[in-house]
């Protein structure tokens, strides 16, 4: 497995990855990474490859107003790849980068249904811990759970 920045050739295979999780609309892909690409923003974006194939991506940025709190905006694997250790790589490579920088907490966002428990159990599984629940956040009955990790502790 291995694990990189991301870089502009990588867009049709991440677009892939979006196409086959349903994490987003994969047409949204090249602006939101335009900005790492080019290096006008601070937002990182990291990329696994497996056998020489992109499988999958994580993409953190910081947060507004905050001293070292960053979030994890998207992480995705292809659904062929996933529980065979893409997703904790990807994250333990994002926590160590930021961890490098000085970054303190790194924060990630999920829906509170049924449809996310597996989701929600995989950040608990990487040590990040419930911190927050917005009711209905997202639509009515779909609660905003708000997951937090200090980068201090594990660094």
């Amino acid at each position: 497995m291995n694990l990189r920045p991301s870089i502009s050739s990588d867009i049709p295979d991440l677009q892939a990855v979006l196409d086959e999780t349903e994490l987003f609309p994969s047409e949204m892909l090249p602006d939101m990474i335009g900005g790492f690409l080019s290096g006008k923003s601070d937002d990182l974006w990291i990329t696994c490859e497996e056998s020489g194939g992109v499988i999958g991506f994580c993409y953190v940025l910081p947060e507004q107003l905050t001293e070292g709190t960053w979030n994890m905006a998207a992480i995705a694997v292809s659904p062929k790849n996933q529980g065979q250790g893409a997703g904790r790589a990807l994250v333990q490579e994002v926590e160590a980068t930021l961890a490098k920088r000085g970054i303190r907490v790194l924060i990630v966002d999920t829906s509170g249904t049924d449809a996310f428990e597996q989701t929600r159990a995989f950040y608990r599984s990487n040590g990040y811990v419930e911190e927050a629940r917005i009711r209905d956040f997202w639509a009515d009955g779909d609660d905003k759970i708000v997951f937090w990790k200090s980068l201090t502790q594990a660094a």
